[in-house]
């Protein structure tokens, strides 16, 4: 067996001794207080099995805690609820030791069998956890069920053994992400479908108050793990905002961050006046928006219609109604993520080219379909964008503008022809190409309630995105991200998505709130990591 933290070919981080993973407390940070944050839409779940969107990401990852984690403000893996691991020399079996005198919110000591229970239940298909094609490596996945899964195995109660079926470089982060959070079984048996209204995990905080469609309340967790955080007493989510209104709040000390952002069209405002600005904190995100179109919905599962959506979109106009905060996207990969492909120019905004191909397809007279968009600013003003550009080549796209969850429902469901992926648009789970491509574009996120919303499914690119995962060998790095930008190639071949840009993300915080900036553009408890921001008293 070697010890040692596999990390992907973006962080090559091995043989890293535990002590190196691990984060050093802001020495000016202050305990106690409560934050106020603001969102416009209700969180539709805390499940970390079912919940994935950037509203609630955070907020689950600050309730639940998973065998592997991320240094505070970093893509850089660090150790979880598991103490330490051990790495067979094949790679394929993985040995999870536990921290001890872990608890639950409810008292009860966590246990291997949790760990187990856990993972069995988020790639149970009755499930219907949108995360579940992340575990595909783990042995048994394919006849995962009530039976739960062959390859977790519990050696005793302080022990996890996992065994894979084949090599895989992500593997680790899998283990960090929100849908390998460890839950408690019986909460979860006595709360049944609401057990996303009554989370019990082992995180930072733990759900207060829920009252729907205006507020929710995290309490502190004085039995946390780790030693020092969180900061703040509790963190009050006051749904229903609308993002104008908020920012107007934040302006007069009524609340700390604004969840939605800056609005687009407050953004020059606030960077011109310096007041407002100095609160203003910027980030890079591995980030792409895009339109899916559902490949399974008549006209568009032509490729032809499909690669004239692509064709009709105006791209750099896109982009100045977000005030320019991002760059046209050619490909599902953003610029900074490995993979990307250099050089591709993807399809070209080329009117007379897209209407040349409508008619080759036999739609000179253009259809009309349905352009599903989450309804909170720029989105609808971007959908509108697009309705217009579509018009452009004979396409009469309706809006249906509606909060997120119901156009999360309807993509999952398969009933949207055109979803603008804005304000769900993808943003990387973990620096890895693999990321892009499971759950958004891979068979296995083309299922009921999956966030595959194209439906689009490729067997041979899926065998593609096996193999390159399965390259879990370092000196096999450049190898493996070629055949990743070849899978991602043949993705933009069969068009199942117009890409349209990749965003900075840009958000405000109070003059009262404390930590380093890093924390508030988190890169993967986004938007904010809640364990270890803190207010000045």
């Amino acid at each position: 067996m070697k010890r040692l933290l596999a990390s992907t070919a973006v962080l090559l981080a091995l043989a890293i001794p535990a002590a190196a993973q691990e984060y050093t407390p802001d020495p000016n940070a202050q305990a106690g207080g409560s934050i106020v944050i603001t969102y416009k839409d209700d969180v539709a779940t805390l499940d970390p099995a079912i919940g994935y969107d950037w509203q609630n990401w955070s907020m689950i990852k600050s309730l639940f805690d998973g065998l592997m984690d991320y240094v505070p403000g970093t893509t850089t893996l660090r150790p979880g609820l598991a103490e330490s691991y051990d790495i067979s020399e094949d790679g394929l079996t993985y040995t999870f030791h536990l921290r001890a005198g872990v608890k639950f919110h409810n008292g009860r000591e966590m246990t291997a069998e949790d760990v187990k229970y856990s993972l069995d239940r988020v790639t149970d298909p009755a499930t219907q956890s949108p995360g579940a094609g992340f575990f595909g490596s783990i042995a048994g996945f394919e006849a995962a069920g009530p039976d739960g899964l062959s390859g977790v195995e519990v050696i005793d109660p302080a022990t996890v053994k996992i065994t894979l079926s084949r090599p895989d470089a992500t593997f680790l982060h899998v283990m960090a992400l929100n849908f390998a959070s460890v839950v408690a079984k019986e909460a979860v048996d006595e709360a049944g479908a609401d057990f996303g209204k009554k989370p019990i995990g082992t995180g930072a905080f733990k759900l207060g108050e829920w009252t729907l469609g205006q507020r929710l309340v995290f309490e502190k967790n004085a039995d946390y793990w780790r030693d020092g955080v969180p900061y703040l007493d509790s963190v009050v989510f006051e749904v229903g905002q609308e993002p104008v209104v908020a920012l107007l709040r934040l302006q007069n000390g009524e609340v700390d961050v604004p969840g939605d952002g800056i609005p687009p069209a407050k953004f020059t405002e606030v960077m011109g006046d310096p007041a407002q600005a100095a609160r203003v904190v910027q980030g890079g995100q591995l980030h792409t928006g895009y339109i899916t179109l559902n490949v399974t919905i008549p006209p568009l599962d032509n490729l032809d219609v499909r690669k004239a959506v692509n064709m009709a979109i105006n791209k750099e106009r896109i982009t100045q109604i977000i005030n320019g905060r991002a760059v046209p996207a050619t490909q599902p990969l953003p610029p900074s993520m490995p993979g990307y492909t250099e050089g591709y120019a993807g399809y070209p905004y080329d009117v007379e080219g897209a209407k040349a191909l409508l008619a080759g397809a036999g739609l000179a007279d253009g259809f009309e379909t349905d352009l599903y968009v989450m309804n909170t600013d720029p989105n609808p003003r971007i959908a509108q964008a697009i309705q217009q550009d579509l018009s452009a080549i004979g396409i009469k796209a309706n809006i249906q503008s509606l909060a997120q969850a119901n156009v999360i429902e309807a993509g999952g469901a398969g009933t949207a022809p055109m979803i603008w992926s804005g304000g769900m648009a993808w943003i990387a789970d973990f620096p890895d190409p693999s990321n892009f491509y499971g759950p958004i574009l891979g068979c296995a996120g083309a299922g009921e309630g999956g966030w595959n919303w194209s439906k689009f499914c490729d067997e041979g690119l899926d065998k593609m995105a096996v193999e390159a995962d399965s390259m879990s060998d370092p000196s096999q790095a450049d190898a493996r991200l070629k055949l990743w930008s070849d899978t991602y190639m043949g993705v933009m071949e069969q068009a199942p998505w117009a890409p349209v840009f990749n965003e900075e993300r840009y958000t405000m915080k109070s003059e009262r709130m404390g930590g380093e900036d890093s924390l508030y553009v988190d890169p993967v408890s986004i938007p904010v990591n809640y364990d270890y921001v803190w207010v000045k008293q």
